[in-house]
């Protein structure tokens, strides 16, 4: 009877110990009603687009082949993932509380607690931060979404397993929006178009310029490509179509308007394409009666159409020329010579057909000009569209297009303007600019010893 009492007590006693232990399954996160069981620390960084597609660490190759979002519009709150859409970093411990509850347990266990935290980083390609519900632009892609976590554990009171633990790590996802192919910028030469240099600030609004990759496009609507760039022009001169959301090359057709040719040639990614320019150009330089030179009727609109390869419009580009330039080549001359202008059939320059500088107040050397709008902030161009010729296209002597090398001297060029200070002296001399910098000088008419000479269509 003792040895029967004493069993009984000792299986009361397990009973009562082992009450409380249940064996099944370890508690999990989950954001999505248990759709998604997080269990580790790849699913912890895991990410699930709107279409049901998971991505984990193991997962993605995302750096080779960019991850596309399913459908037009989406943003980043579009993906789900244990880092809610209104915060970028959340304690562990949090999601598993009011009003996230991002928690689930198979075994009914509710006493749960949780350690670590959880981060999220998104920027575009120029690591600029991006906001969960911004719109995304194919230009900004591809965008970098990076999840990292601290080491943590998500633990209930009872249960066998009643964890499990999270290894500090990260990861980046790269992600494209689902948005149709366009052209981003149109690129001239980027030299002096910074926003501060020992010389000066180069850049224009940051509407219209970008230092890194050139002009803006300003308008897709071919009523309106007057706003893109270029609107001046000269044989050789050349810029570079910047493209996103394309994979590869496209077909473009030249084009031609009034004697002026558009000639493009993709680079074998697809995400650029050069655009150069040909037209009525000087030979006789050293002529002093040289023959007329065809003088284009502007403005001509050109639209640039890109194709695949079974012939369909995948992306235009459209500009629209308002002048032509034509140079003397890179050889100086006096005042006298600027009647070759004349002679060939266009007109000797003005300053604002070549910079939209202002002259600074305390320089008495260039008062009185009148400079291109949209205006400078100072005493040189700033890279914009209609703001003249060196405004728009930058140092000329990197185009290999006649005009004279920047690196060898300023570079001036002729003007027609006089000096205008109210005395009969002033028509002694002229204003001229500077084909590097754009800033404006001036020059007696007898000089010419570094003046060189460009013409412009009527």
């Amino acid at each position: 009877m003792v040895a029967f009492m004493q069993l009984s007590f000792s299986s009361q006693a397990l009973t009562s110990e082992t009450s409380n232990l249940i064996h099944g399954h370890a508690p999990h996160f989950t954001f999505d009603g248990g759709g998604t069981r997080v269990t580790n620390t790849d699913s912890l960084l895991g990410i699930t687009l709107s279409n049901g597609t998971k991505y984990t660490p193991t997962t993605n190759n995302s750096f080779i082949k960019p991850i596309e979002l399913p459908n037009l519009g989406e943003t980043f709150a579009n993906i789900d993932m244990l880092v809610p859409t209104d915060t970028y970093s959340i304690n562990l411990s949090s999601l598993v509380a009011e009003p996230y509850n991002y928690f689930g347990d198979d075994d009914g266990d509710e006493n749960v607690t949780a350690t670590g935290s959880l981060t999220l980083s998104i920027v575009d390609k120029n690591n600029q931060s991006v906001a969960r519900n911004a719109t995304l632009d194919i230009c900004k892609a591809p965008y970098k979404l990076t999840l990292s976590n601290t080491d943590g554990a998500l633990t209930t009171r009872y249960g066998f397993p009643n964890s499990n633990t999270f290894n500090a790590s990260n990861t980046t996802y790269y992600i494209n929006p689902k948005i149709s192919p366009k052209v981003c910028f149109a690129k001239p030469n980027l030299l002096y178009g910074s926003k501060v240099t020992n010389m000066g600030h180069f850049a224009g609004p940051p509407s219209i310029w970008d230092p890194e990759n050139g002009f803006i496009t300003q308008s897709f609507d071919s009523t309106t490509y007057g706003l893109n760039f270029p609107t001046t022009g000269a044989d050789g001169l050349y810029f570079d179509l910047i493209i996103g959301g394309v994979a590869q090359p496209l077909k473009w057709e030249e084009v031609e308007r009034e004697g002026i040719k558009a000639t493009m040639t993709p680079d074998p990614s697809g995400t650029s394409v050069r655009v150069k320019l040909t037209g009525p150009v000087a030979t006789e330089w050293e002529s002093d009666s040289p023959d007329n030179i065809y003088n284009p009727s502007l403005p001509q609109t050109f639209e640039l159409v890109g194709r695949d390869s079974s012939d369909n419009e995948v992306i235009k580009y459209g500009f629209q020329l308002k002048q032509w330039f034509v140079n003397r080549g890179p050889k100086n001359y006096s005042y006298q010579q600027i009647s070759w202008c004349e002679k060939i059939g266009y007109r000797i320059t003005e300053v604002k057909d070549l910079t939209n500088a202002i002259c600074p107040s305390n320089n008495y050397r260039c008062q009185g000009f009148v400079g291109a709008t949209p205006s400078s902030s100072d005493g040189y161009y700033e890279r914009n569209i209609g703001a003249g010729l060196f405004a728009e296209w930058g140092s000329m002597g990197d185009y290999n297009a006649n005009f004279n090398d920047f690196q060898t001297s300023l570079r001036w060029y002729w003007t027609d303007e006089v000096l205008n200070q109210g005395n009969d002296y002033d028509k002694n001399y002229r204003y001229i600019v500077s084909a590097r910098y754009g800033h404006v000088d001036l020059t007696g008419n007898w000089g010419g010893g570094g003046v060189n000479l460009v013409c412009v269509s009527h």
